[in-house]
């Protein structure tokens, strides 16, 4: 027996399918999971293969992108470094920063993604904004060696050990080899490659009290005996204090709430949530033209039961997120709250 739900599983192909035509994306993967155990709900990637046909297939479509594929991640990685500073205690929630104008890291200059800079902001604001240079100062405050540290804690350079075959395994290259411009990038993230199952596996423990959890799919097996044996959510460690928890939900609320970008949330309904656009690499440099749009989001907030990342390759009507991703999130959380008989609050 799988954990993924059927009727989750036809929401998210659905509304992925009408996304990728919408915003004519070259690929589009959606993963819903349970944020308290790691049953992954509904995981879907298009293009895919038919499997009544599947000899009309390339071996290399079989291939299931959110397990076996790396992606930069972008500023849904933010609130895993403002989480690790509020947990080293180099930060505190309510703490401010002068957003003056560009940071030069040697002959590289870190600027906003409007190149438009608002003065004292508060910590919260950083994420709601999505400022790289504040990230840059939080990034500075944590310190090269708790970078590191909390890369490794959230799971980032392993793999997740999800039940699924083909998952890639992501490295993180040796301290010796990191320069000051990839302690900046890192911190809003770029220069960094994950996979999604990773990502949504980090995320989770952000927003279910501080614990990684293992990501699974199969929740029961029977032996040829008719025998049944039940497959137990794992927590693995600890990673934040489930104080820090509360601080990242309630900042990621507000970023839904107060960021640049407005939306159709549903009305009632508390959400937590982070966009993300990372420029593509082409031939060792970035092209601006070519993003990865995601988004990652949860809810409800004040005790999640869901969570949910997208993720679509270069769509050619906006190469943001907000205007992409993050559309195609809240019309697939509409309809779980429907499904799983989750009232307004």
């Amino acid at each position: 027996m799988l954990t993924i739900d059927k009727t989750t599983q036809m929401i998210v192909k659905r509304e992925l399918q009408a996304a990728m035509e919408k915003y004519r994306a070259q690929r589009g993967c959606v993963t819903v999971a349970d944020p308290r155990t790691g049953e992954i709900l509904a995981m879907s990637c298009l293009p895919d293969f038919d499997p009544d046909n599947y000899f009309k297939f390339s071996q290399n479509e079989f291939r299931n992108p959110i397990v076996s594929d790396t992606f930069e991640p972008g500023s849904i990685f933010k609130p895993l470094i403002v989480a690790a500073a509020l947990e080293e205690k180099v930060i505190q929630a309510d703490d401010t920063y002068d957003e003056k104008g560009p940071i030069q890291m040697g002959q590289y200059y870190i600027r906003t993604w409007n190149d438009e800079y608002n003065g004292t902001i508060s910590i919260s604001r950083i994420l709601q904004t999505s400022s790289n240079v504040g990230m840059v100062y939080i990034g500075e405050k944590l310190g090269n060696e708790k970078i590191l540290t909390y890369l490794d804690k959230f799971g980032f350079g392993k793999q997740t050990g999800i039940d699924l075959q083909g998952e890639v395994e992501t490295r993180i290259k040796p301290k010796k080899m990191w320069y000051p411009i990839d302690f900046a990038t890192v911190t809003f993230g770029q220069g960094i490659a994950v996979s999604q199952i990773q990502m949504i596996t980090a995320f989770s423990s952000l927003i279910n009290g501080g614990y990684m959890v293992k990501p699974y799919v199969v929740k029961e097996l029977v032996t040829e005996n008719g025998e049944s044996k039940e497959i137990k959510p794992k927590k693995l460690r600890r990673v934040i204090s489930e104080k820090t928890s509360k601080s990242i939900i309630k900042m990621l609320e507000e970023t839904v709430k107060h960021g640049e970008a407005k939306w159709d949330v549903p009305k009632g309904y508390r959400i937590g949530g982070k966009t993300g656009t990372a420029q593509i690499a082409v031939s060792g440099k970035y092209d601006a033209t070519k993003t990865n749009a995601s988004y990652i989001g949860f809810a409800p907030a004040q005790d999640p039961k869901f969570i949910i990342l997208v993720s679509l390759s270069q769509p050619e009507t906006s190469q943001w997120a907000s205007e992409t991703a993050a559309p195609l999130f809240f019309s697939i959380a509409k309809n779980l709250f429907v499904e799983y008989n989750i009232a307004p609050n």
